[in-house]
C-alpha cells in the first residue's frame, strides 16, 4: 500500500479523515475507508472525505461514511473540508464545491466555518410509525441526504440506538433508509438533538444534515424560528439559519467551528 497523507478533523464531535484526493492517492476509496476508520486498527473516524478535481466548481467532495457506504452531503464533513482546503491548500476563504446532493458554497471565518446547503427537499407532515413497540409520529425531509425528526421530552434519557436502528432499517424507507434525529425544543430559538446516523450504524455526537434538518422542521411545525441554535451531544451548538417563504424554506445555512486534530500518513 502506498502512502497516504491524511488529516483527522473534528465538527462538533464529529471526526473524520480528509484526505487531497486530487492526484488520486486512494485508488480504493471503499476498502481504505473501512480500514481507517476502525477504532482500534486504524485512525478512527466517523467517515472518509475525498477532496478530488471538478470541472464546475473548486473541488469536489466525496463522503464515504465508516462501513464505506457513500452519502449525499455531511454538513460538519463540508465545515472540516472547507476549513482544510483554505488553510492547507490555499483555496479562498470563499469556496463553491461539487457534491452527490448538489453544489455547496462556504466561507471561512476563523475556526467557524459557515456552509450554504442544498435545499431541502420532500418535507412530509406528521406520520405514524411503530417500532419496538412504541407507536411514534416523526416527520421526514431532505437536506441532502434523508432524515426523519422525531419529537421528544427527555432527550437526555432516551434509547437513540435502539429506536434509531429500527426507524433507519425499517421498510419504509428501504432501500436506502435514513438518519434519525431525536428533538426536543429548548425556548423560541434553540432545540437539542441526537442522532442515529446512517452509514456509521451508531448514535454519532453531532449529525451536520441532521441538525439542520431539526431546525428547519422545528421552525416549519411552529416550534421555532430562525435562527435556531442547536445544541448536539458533542456538547457545541451549532446556528442553523434560513428563510421561510410560508412552507418554502430558502437559503439553509449551517454554522459552527471546525478543527485539526493531528496529520499523519498511512500506509508506506
Amino acid at each position: 500500500m502506498k502512502e497516504v497523507p491524511f488529516y483527522k478533523m473534528v465538527a462538533s464531535g464529529n471526526d473524520f479523515v480528509v484526505i487531497d484526493n486530487r492526484r488520486n492517492v486512494v485508488a480504493q476509496p471503499i476498502p481504505f475507508t473501512r480500514e481507517i476508520c476502525r477504532s482500534h486498527t486504524g485512525v478512527g473516524a466517523d467517515g472518509v472525505l475525498l477532496i478530488e478535481n471538478s470541472k464546475k466548481a473548486d473541488f469536489k467532495i466525496r463522503i464515504l461514511n465508516a462501513d464505506g457506504s457513500e452519502a449525499e452531503a455531511c454538513g460538519n464533513g463540508f465545515r472540516c473540508t472547507a476549513l482544510l482546503a483554505h488553510e492547507r491548500l490555499g483555496l479562498p476563504k470563499r469556496q463553491r464545491f461539487e457534491t452527490l446532493g448538489g453544489f455547496v458554497e462556504a466561507e471561512v471565518k476563523g475556526k467557524s466555518v459557515r456552509v450554504r446547503l442544498a435545499a431541502p427537499e420532500g418535507f412530509k407532515e406528521r406520520e405514524k410509525i411503530e417500532v419496538l413497540g412504541r407507536e411514534l409520529h416523526y416527520y421526514f425531509i431532505r437536506i441532502g441526504n434523508p432524515h426523519v425528526v422525531i419529537f421528544v421530552e427527555g432527550l437526555p434519557g432516551l434509547p437513540v440506538f435502539e429506536i434509531g436502528k429500527e426507524i433507519r432499517h425499517h421498510e419504509r424507507f428501504k432501500p436506502a433508509g435514513t438518519n434519525v434525529n431525536f428533538v426536543e425544543v429548548l425556548g423560541p430559538q434553540s432545540v437539542a438533538v441526537r442522532t442515529y446516523e446512517r452509514g456509521v450504524e451508531q448514535e454519532t455526537l453531532a449529525c451536520g444534515t441532521g441538525s439542520t434538518a431539526s431546525g428547519v422542521v422545528s421552525c416549519l411545525v411552529g416550534h421555532t424560528r430562525p435562527p435556531v441554535k442547536v445544541r448536539t451531544s458533542g456538547g457545541e451548538m451549532l446556528t442553523v439559519d434560513f428563510k421561510k417563504a410560508g412552507d418554502m424554506i430558502r437559503e439553509v445555512y449551517l454554522e459552527g467551528e471546525a478543527h485539526f486534530v493531528f496529520e499523519g500518513k498511512l500506509g508506506g
